[in-house]
């Protein structure tokens, strides 16, 4: 009879049909009395959104202590219901330090273990029954063991989402990286850091390389170390694209070629991240248009799409989006995201600023919505704002340099030069292979007068963007400063040809042109001055660099 409701209870739950799960498993506990079907019966009232009854079950029968899942599923009740100084007092704040030293090691015991049970040579008679009777128990403790070991990992996860609903994200910090020391299969926590960005891509990386992918357990031992090798590259794929492109992409052509992975969602978002990072809008739009159009809900996929229909001006496109999710997913924050961003882009500012501010209440970890709340003080030239916004979203979001790159921007248009350089350093120390932070760097030493400071910047900004395989057009302003750091070093030879490459890719701008023209003179080319001069008077497409319109009022002044 016990066999039979147990398994009519679990038909029941794999098909979630969770009151008859609850309807059978009461009966099953009142025959076996057993904490394991307690267990499953708090469960069903956990699946069917009952929080308050599953905890209240799980103390009246007094499981909280009976085992970690037990424990593990009172706190999570609590946080369900918003409770988080209730489920950290179940959980405790601190993970046992015993478990960072010795979960791996029982895992690989569990391996080792494994491999006897199969390739050991075998005595005849008793004996030979005795040994497989005590591995076989053995095997089971350590499994059990094992299990126990994972719902640590899924507390110590828990307990992250504890702090961070606190605003202790340090502390949110450690507990994530501690599940996934503990478990390395427990993606949930990993996620968390890397969705959140509270790592810097440095620590991502590093953390990677510190984690023991080898306890990775399989049935069969031969396949452990491809599962581990595997595992690697999967989380790999989810780290920072700004850092290592070369071993990003030999993972995700590995995954592709050998695992069929070539189609599948998630390795499809880190090449169109890789892309965007590249500045390659239009590649970048054609991954996640390609997904969207078969899954058009993927919501993982919504910032990075909305952030390239930007890029691209494709306001017809963002209106027609924005209004299917406002319809279908009014609770979504990307459905307000998108409405923001649509605005944004046809430059209706406070209306954007409106639904970035709707889409951060309805998640104040939602990172595109703080950036896109604070771009809009900016664009209004609203510089105190716009710093407060962008320091809410340094302070959430403590593992990116976007953040400080912002608040640096804002700094250097209000001519603070001393705090823009202090912010940009600060990202620089999170992230050193951004290309425009690079060129905000070196406009900050251009205005300082350190032109060699700001050469040797520049020129590493459009160094770094060749490393990662970014678009050259993309960096033409970049140029176009370096070339102007040459000319008021009086080094003309080398001014002119970054002014000539500038032209040769496409930007017919006319204050390149200027430049060209000025340099020209000094240079004694009086006939060549004068044509450039001229096409400088005849037009251009009006986008000046950064640094050429204040120095040349600056050397009016002279």
């Amino acid at each position: 009879m016990q066999k039979f409701l147990k398994d009519w209870r679990q038909d029941a739950m794999n098909k979630h049909q969770y009151d008859s799960a609850i309807f059978i498993g009461d009966k099953l506990l009142a025959l076996t009395n057993d904490p394991n079907d307690a267990f499953w019966l708090a469960q069903g009232h956990f699946s069917t959104g009952n929080y308050s009854r599953a905890l209240t079950f799980l103390e009246k029968h007094k499981l909280i202590d009976h085992s970690p899942a037990c424990r593990y599923l009172a706190a999570h009740c609590c946080i369900k219901q918003s409770k988080y100084e209730d489920a950290l007092a179940t959980l405790g704040d601190k993970t046992p330090a015993h478990l960072l030293g010795n979960a791996n090691k029982s895992r690989r015991k569990l391996q080792h273990t494994s491999g006897n049970a199969r390739n050991g040579v075998h005595r005849k008679g008793s004996s030979s029954r005795t040994e497989k009777g005590e591995r076989s128990e053995e095997k089971e403790r350590e499994r059990e063991n094992t299990s126990e070991v994972k719902y640590e990992a899924a507390m110590c996860y828990l307990r992250g989402i504890c702090f961070a609903k606190q605003n202790s994200y340090d502390r949110a910090k450690e507990c994530y990286m501690d599940a996934v020391r503990i478990d390395v299969q427990c993606f949930e926590a990993f996620d968390q850091l890397m969705k959140n960005c509270l790592i810097s891509p440095d620590e991502e990386w590093a953390f990677l390389e510190s984690l023991e992918f080898d306890a990775v357990i399989t049935d069969n031992t031969d396949s452990a170390q491809e599962a581990a090798q595997f595992a690697k590259m999967l989380y790999t794929t989810r780290l920072s694209k700004y850092k290592n492109p070369s071993e990003f992409s030999n993972a995700v052509e590995s995954l592709s070629q050998h695992y069929n992975l070539h189609s599948n969602p998630d390795l499809l978002l880190s090449k169109a991240e890789l892309l965007f990072t590249q500045c390659r809008f239009k590649q970048a739009l054609a991954i996640t248009s390609s997904v969207l159009d078969t899954d058009q809900y993927n919501f993982s996929f919504l910032p990075l799409h909305l952030a390239c229909l930007h890029e691209l001006r494709q306001t017809n496109t963002l209106f027609l989006l924005s209004h299917r999710l406002a319809d279908l997913h009014p609770d979504e924050p990307a459905t307000w995201l998108a409405v923001g961003v649509y605005y944004l882009t046809i430059a209706q500012i406070a209306e954007a600023r409106r639904f970035f501010s709707k889409a951060s209440m309805m998640n104040p970890h939602f990172g595109p919505a703080w950036i896109g709340f604070a771009h809009t003080f900016a664009l209004e030239g609203e510089h105190d704002q716009a710093v407060s916004a962008y320091g809410t979203a340094a302070r959430l979001f403590q593992g990116t340099h976007l953040p400080q790159l912002f608040l640096g921007m804002q700094h250097l248009q209000l001519h603070n030069l001393t705090l823009a350089h202090e912010y940009l350093t600060a990202a620089h120390g999170l992230c050193a292979a951004d290309p425009l932070l690079l060129n905000e760097m070196g406009v900050v030493f251009y205005h300082l007068d350190h032109l060699n400071d700001a050469i040797s910047v520049f020129r590493r900004a459009l160094a770094v963007a060749a490393d990662i395989g970014s678009d050259p057009t993309a960096w033409l302003a970049t140029r176009a400063n370096l070339g102007h750091a040459y000319r008021r070093r009086h080094q003309w030879a080398l001014a002119l040809s970054e002014f000539e490459e500038v032209l040769r890719q496409g930007r017919r701008d006319a204050a390149v042109f200027c430049a060209k023209g000025i340099v020209l003179l000094e240079l004694g080319r009086g006939w060549d001055a004068i044509v450039a001069l001229h096409e400088a008077l005849s037009g251009g497409d009006g986008e000046e660099d950064e640094t050429w319109e204040e120095s040349n009022g600056k050397e009016q002044d002279q």
